[in-house]
């Protein structure tokens, strides 16, 4: 079984939409969960991140996570969305440095741009653009953990 868990920051808007990606392709064999580095555990997803996955044909019944040591524990793999997440989760979690990575360094491997722009607060659009970068990421990934 391969567990992966997205982070972000409030776990409402990134990493909630690539759950709920990642969610979708049906995969067996895999589990998917989302957590935040800053989350107020229990929140909704944004509204425009709702909106975006139902206009893909995608729920996913969500409530934000506050990431803990025991989400550490579960995953066999940890994909933030910043370089930012991935710091200061192993600045907390030294240990775990073989399985955290940004999704754009573990699909892409580039070592420049390794971050997916956080739409909060913004518009629908921009949330839209976030999830098609998203859904390409995780098609990748999806590649990538069949290796």
């Amino acid at each position: 079984m391969i567990r992966v868990l997205f982070v972000c920051t409030g776990n409402t808007c990134r990493s909630p939409m690539a759950e709920a990606i990642l969610k979708s392709k049906n995969i067996s064999g895999i589990e998917v969960r989302s957590a935040g580095v800053y989350a107020s555990s229990g929140q909704d997803a944004s509204m425009n991140a709702k909106r975006v996955l139902e206009e893909n044909d995608m729920w996913n019944q969500h409530r934000s996570t506050l990431l803990s040591k025991q989400d550490i524990d579960w995953a066999t793999y940890i994909f933030t969305m910043t370089e930012g997440h991935k710091s200061i989760i192993l600045n907390t979690f030294p240990a775990i440095e073989h399985k955290t990575f940004t999704l754009k360094e573990f699909v892409q491997d580039d070592k420049y741009d390794r971050d997916i722009m956080d739409p909060f607060g913004g518009p629908e659009e921009l949330y839209r653009e976030t999830f098609m970068e998203l859904h390409g990421l995780i098609i990748e990934l999806v590649k990538r953990l069949k290796e």
